[in-house]
């Protein structure tokens, strides 16, 4: 009887969060599902069109292209940002003067919303007012295309998604740090290992989650990428720049194509999902048995 009890009480106490997540994310979700196989303008009533959607999504070039600069900025951004903000917690784990301060400094960028982000880095990438190229042009360098041409923009866009990543990702590399039992290291240090070894061999493998969470977050904030690409660029000239989601943005409340948005949100989120899930299952491979 007290099992039983017990278990009503966890479950009134669940009730409130489970019925606002299913109000807020399981229906949304599965009725963008639902909308995707349909054809509707925001009037009337929607049409069923079955596949339809997802086949033109296939024959877009818009599409093809938001994807290809989504994959870009996946791979700039977890190429770069995960070993250096994991350097950076190193680096900031040593006793030094003002350490604290150092990584508030670092972390601030993480508290700045994405729009004002976007705001701050178009004064500087800017190809015609922007500041960098204003210092390039007084050293006699002509000014690049940063942001709006054909090649740079996915580039950029991911050069400032890790100076707005990097202090929350290493905020979470430090605590890890900060969890590491100290007789090892003290043990590992006895025994002669030098402070290269005692990364390689000791921190990195024993922060084999951490380094999972940092990047299963990292690539779910990639694939929702919006505000930095809208206030860089707008996703132009002629869409080069459109990232998955702001290609959606655009399809969905610009064009008034719900149905056609929902389904590109339904790949979205596959995507997300299979690379989320395929690098969960390629570490755990990697994991020493014991």
């Amino acid at each position: 009887m007290i099992w039983v009890s017990n278990r009503r009480k966890i479950l009134l106490m669940l009730a409130p969060a489970v019925i606002v997540f299913t109000a807020f994310v399981v229906y949304p979700v599965i009725y963008s599902g639902v909308f995707s196989f349909t054809r509707f303008q925001g009037f009337g009533a929607p049409t069923w069109i079955g596949f339809d959607n997802y086949a033109a999504l296939a024959g877009d070039p818009f599409f093809w292209q938001s994807l290809q600069n989504t994959i870009v900025i996946l791979v700039v951004s977890l190429g770069i940002l995960i070993p250096s903000s994991f350097a950076l917690a190193l680096l900031l784990q040593r006793a030094i003067a003002g350490g604290g301060a150092l990584r508030a400094l670092v972390f601030g960028p993480a508290i700045i919303a994405p729009i004002l982000v976007g705001l701050i880095w178009v004064f500087i990438l800017d190809p015609k007012i922007g500041l960098l190229n204003r210092v390039l042009g007084a050293v006699g360098i002509p000014p690049v295309q940063w942001i709006g041409g054909d090649y740079l923009t996915p580039i950029s866009v991911s050069i400032v998604f890790i100076w707005s990543s990097i202090g929350f990702a290493m905020t979470i590399f430090y605590a890890g740090l900060q969890m590491l039992p100290a007789d090892v290291m003290e043990a590992s240090a006895l025994d002669g290992a030098t402070g290269w070894q005692q990364i390689w061999h000791i921190k990195i493998p024993m922060m084999r989650e951490t380094f999972t969470i940092v990047t299963i977050l990292m690539v779910t904030n990639v694939f929702k990428i919006f505000e930095l690409v809208y206030m860089l660029t707008g996703g132009g000239p002629v869409h080069r720049s459109e990232t998955l989601v702001s290609y959606m943005y655009f399809i969905t409340f610009t064009n008034q194509q719900y149905g056609y948005g929902m389904a590109l949100a339904v790949i979205i989120t596959i995507l997300g999902a299979v690379v989320s899930v395929g690098y969960l299952i390629a570490a755990r491979r990697k994991e020493p048995v014991s």
